[in-house]
């Protein structure tokens, strides 16, 4: 009995099926012969693409935020951090 492995398949692979399938120059079962793939992959990788399509052109502003506020909690800690290896250096050298 012989496991099958699933394949694996990078972002910017799946990117340029998606886009060969935008352009519709060619079938799906033609992209499908071409990348080695079942036409269903194609059809749901250019789904994704349509669907992800809108938060291409957006301001990703919430995204920023959502940086921010982890970047802002990570510094947080790191100044909790030095403030306590200060204080205890300052104790050790009597100053």
């Amino acid at each position: 009995m012989s496991k099958s492995k699933r394949r694996r398949f990078s972002a910017e692979f799946k990117a340029k099926v998606a886009l060969a399938a935008l352009k519709g120059e060619q079938t799906l079962a033609e992209l499908a012969s071409r990348f080695d793939l079942h036409p269903n992959m194609i059809a749901q990788w250019k789904r994704q693409a349509v669907e992800g399509l809108a938060q291409v052109f957006s301001d990703g502003s919430g995204k920023r935020e959502e940086v921010s506020e982890a970047q802002i909690k990570e510094l947080h800690a790191k100044i909790g951090q030095l403030t306590i290896e200060r204080d205890f250096l300052a104790r050790a050298s009597g100053s």
